[in-house]
């Protein structure tokens, strides 16, 4: 008689997963014209990061509403590069690779351009807490791609990329990027730690039995 095998464990759907769910129409109307017109995905996706180069650069200076204008631009590059890879068959590895590179250069690009603007402005609790949301960020995407090494699937949280991105682009338009780092700062950490302790109960579980008696 076989044995029992636990239940595998499955992750709850992320608000993020959600959000594609909801506009998964319209982007795959938008993508789909994209590769029609002959652009490719990693072009979209080289394209936001040179974006937010320039977003950053506008922060650095002080332009904080018209860089996050740019950053809310840039989103939509973002949102296409992944949809117009699927759209165009099974996304290449070299493609999800380079995604998730660009999605963590320009991350830290903007917040690297807040920790300047705060420095020139002597602001030392911007720069901690700005250095704070780049840490977190750095840790909640790290805890997911080390826990897929060892096969776990870690995508819980309370501030994934996605909520990261809803946080800070609105609080750069409306002139309160301190708010904005401040909640990444403590949300961002927070996930990390929900990662953690996610791994920590997976690693905890034992492998399914697959002998018989």
């Amino acid at each position: 008689m076989a044995k029992s095998q636990p239940l595998p464990q499955t992750q709850p759907q992320t608000f993020t997963d959600r959000m594609r769910l909801r506009f998964k129409g319209m982007l795959d109307a938008i993508g789909g014209a994209l590769n029609k017109a002959g652009i490719h995905p990693n072009a979209m996706t080289i394209t936001g990061v040179l974006g937010n180069v320039v977003a950053a650069m506008l922060l650095a200076r002080g332009e904080i509403v018209i860089g996050g204008l740019v950053v809310l631009a840039m989103g939509a590059f973002d949102a296409l590069d992944g949809t117009m890879a699927r759209l165009r068959g099974a996304p290449r590895p070299w493609g999800a690779f380079l995604d998730s590179i660009a999605d963590r250069y320009s991350e830290l690009l903007l917040l690297g351009g807040l920790v300047y603007y705060y420095t020139t402005q002597q602001n030392l609790w911007g720069v901690m807490l700005t250095y704070a949301a780049a840490a977190g960020a750095v840790l909640v995407s790290y805890a997911r791609a080390r826990g897929e090494a060892l096969g776990w699937e870690l995508k819980v949280g309370v501030l994934t990329r996605f909520e990261r991105y809803l946080v800070l682009a609105p609080s750069l338009v409306f002139n309160a990027p301190l708010l904005g780092v401040s909640i990444i700062a403590v949300g961002a950490n927070i996930t990390a730690l929900q990662r953690i302790s996610a791994a920590h109960k997976m690693a905890k579980t034992p492998p399914p039995d697959q002998s018989e008696a």
